[in-house]
């Protein structure tokens, strides 16, 4: 189960217009107190890095997730294995049956048709 990439950022792609926009009124814009292109372009490659490091992380998170449920999948098989092995041991009517987690032979219901 694939983990939902953020492959756009909407404020990312307003910013990158809007620096294009900047750069065609002046390429050297300073609005003073720090704000000028340069510093505009630092904050679009910074949030790009970081868009980019969290899809990584997610793609890692994923394999992660993927070799759990495989080690999920094999502990149900084991668990299934486990108590077919005692059934054969000790009989499925066995309180060893139930203690192990199965439901004894003897305590199933029976579902019967009316014949109406």
């Amino acid at each position: 189960m694939g983990r939902l990439r953020k492959t756009r950022s909407r404020i990312l792609r307003l910013a990158k217009t809007r620096l294009a926009g900047i750069i065609a009124i002046n390429p050297a814009l300073d609005l003073g107190n720090g704000k000028d292109v340069p510093a505009y372009k630092n904050k679009i490659k910074e949030m790009e890095d970081a868009l980019a490091i969290y899809n990584q992380k997610l793609a890692e998170l994923d394999e992660l997730y993927n070799a759990l449920c495989a080690k999920e999948n094999i502990l149900c098989a084991f668990n299934t294995e486990i108590l077919s092995a005692i059934k054969g041991l000790y009989g499925r009517d066995s309180n060893e049956y139930e203690q192990a987690g199965g439901t004894r032979y003897s305590e199933r219901k029976s579902y019967r048709k009316n014949n109406e």
